[in-house]
């Protein structure tokens, strides 16, 4: 596994993903893989510098062509010149080799929706954010567009 790609994905790292693939964390929730890409190529808008910096995996069969995988990793990032560190847990379900749900769980605490929280109506509510956040990055990543595999070479002026 290749944790080393920080905040600069490139397409090929979304191969992975079951077409209908799911991806939440604490502020998004993405359906496919074209949200799937626009939430990761958001990260290097946001953060000067995003690293996972430490990682376990464990990998646990859940079924016939499924498993579960966990990565207990500690990330860094680096927001408006300020050096940021987070443990979390991201789990992958896998079927048939592909990744159909990734989850983002930040301090390794669940995602807040209407089964984890006391009372499920604070747990809509939280699901229905990440999905209106998801839907905006989505539309101002240009709806998963890859970017160039190369930069266009600077032009000079003679």
């Amino acid at each position: 596994m290749d944790c080393s790609y920080g905040s600069r994905a490139t397409a090929r790292d979304f191969e992975i993903y079951a077409p209908n693939a799911t991806f939440e964390d604490p502020l998004m929730r993405a359906h496919g893989v074209q949200q799937i890409k626009s939430s990761f190529y958001t990260l290097p808008k946001v953060f000067a510098e995003s690293k996972i910096v430490e990682y376990t995996v464990h990998e646990n069969p859940t079924g016939p062509g499924k498993a579960e995988i966990l990565i207990d990793n500690k990330q860094h990032y680096k927001v408006l010149g300020k050096a940021v560190e987070l443990t979390t847990l991201i789990r992958l379900q896998l079927q048939d080799g592909k990744v159909v749900t990734h989850e983002d769980w930040w301090d390794k605490k669940p995602l807040k929706n209407r089964d984890t929280v006391g009372f499920p109506l604070l747990g809509r509510v939280a699901e229905a954010t990440r999905r209106g956040a998801m839907l905006l990055t989505h539309a101002l990543m240009g709806f998963g567009k890859d970017p160039p595999a190369h930069p266009p070479p600077a032009s000079s002026s003679s």
